[in-house]
């Protein structure tokens, strides 16, 4: 019997542990001072810290990221700009090409409107045709008188003539298309220069008035 009271006297007891908290000493009514905690260790300075260099990392794989997408920025303007220059360029490729091919049945449509024989339904699809190459942006050109240029006027005739001062265009024989600035075809004119042998014009004497007449000297005595 002795022997089991020891056994159960050395073990330690088993249950909740109630650690009093109280500020104030229930046996001596004194304010307990606060248990200190131990401080957790410094770091050590001059030493980053994982996460900082995590950080610093962090910033520069971002700042290369954005330097790739902005470099595929510019790339992608300059791609749609080419590509906007490339279409407009075969777009007035193409309008060229088509007028180009209608200029023939233009030169008809002029002439039978000079002969008074644009009547009927083939007045109507003249003007339609007319309306359709003005939309394009075509323009005639070429009027009589005006000074010869090569490079909008090819002379088929040329001749002498008075009254002008340089070349000019006398006659229209076929006008000139162009679309803005670029010349489709040249005006076909005829042409005229000064006559060479003609002579120049010589400016008329002017009369003195009445009682002038005289020389000087005699109008002194």
């Amino acid at each position: 019997m002795t022997d089991r009271t020891d056994d159960h006297e050395g073990e330690e007891p088993h249950g909740p542990t109630v650690r009093d908290r109280r500020r104030i000493d229930p046996e001596t009514y004194q304010v307990r001072e606060p248990q200190e905690t131990a401080a957790p260790a410094a770091e050590a300075p001059g030493n980053p810290t994982v996460s900082t260099v995590e950080v610093e990392e962090l910033n520069v794989a971002l700042a290369e990221r954005t330097a790739d997408l902005q470099r595929l920025q510019a790339e992608y303007v300059n791609y749609k700009r080419r590509v906007d220059r490339d279409r407009d360029v075969a777009r007035k490729v193409t309008i060229e090409t088509m007028v180009k091919d209608l200029l023939p049945v233009l030169d008809d449509i002029r002439s039978a409107r000079d002969h008074d024989e644009l009547t009927g339904g083939f007045k109507a699809v003249a003007e339609e045709i007319d309306r359709i190459t003005t939309k394009y942006g075509l323009e005639s050109f070429g009027e009589k008188g005006d000074p010869f240029d090569p490079h909008v006027h090819e002379a088929l005739l040329h001749a002498h003539a008075e009254g002008i001062d340089g070349p000019t265009c006398v006659e229209i024989l076929q006008p000139g298309y162009r679309i803005g600035d670029r010349i489709l075809r040249p005006a076909r004119v005829a042409v005229a220069e000064p006559d060479p042998d003609a002579e120049p014009d010589r400016p008329e004497p002017v009369a003195q008035e009445a009682g002038t007449d005289q020389p000087a000297d005699d109008q002194d005595q």
